[in-house]
């Protein structure tokens, strides 16, 4: 994971610390479990808005910080996160769903035992 650009030690050791089952599930539920994941507000008739929650606040809070340093440095993310801004995504929406990018990638290359190749 260190040779991941927009990655760095405070991520790495977060997620190995905090996140022992990065590798063992699917994307879907490292989503949920990291926090990034969309959870629906419906009941009855009614359609709330869709939202992050739950999951493990420490990991989610680097792995926002992390993001916003590889919308900057990292070719995929950036690439991911400009198309989302251009389609009109606000901002944040866009870094959210970078996040949840991030993380199904990294559990990818834990999971194949992969290494970064872009």
């Amino acid at each position: 994971m260190k040779s991941v650009p927009g990655v760095g030690d405070v991520l790495v050791h977060t997620l190995l610390g905090d996140l022992p089952e990065l590798g063992t599930l699917n994307n879907k539920q490292i989503a949920a479990l990291t926090g990034v994941a969309p959870m629906n507000r419906d009941s009855g008739k009614l359609r709330g808005k869709r939202r992050i929650r739950g999951g493990r606040s420490t990991v989610r809070v680097v792995l926002y910080m992390a993001t916003v340093s590889a919308t900057q440095c990292n070719p995929v993310i950036k690439a991911h996160y400009r198309k989302l801004v251009a389609q009109g995504k606000h901002k944040k929406v866009a870094l959210t769903a970078c996040m949840r990018k991030m993380v199904t990638i990294l559990n990818a290359m834990v999971r194949d035992g992969e290494v970064w190749a872009a």
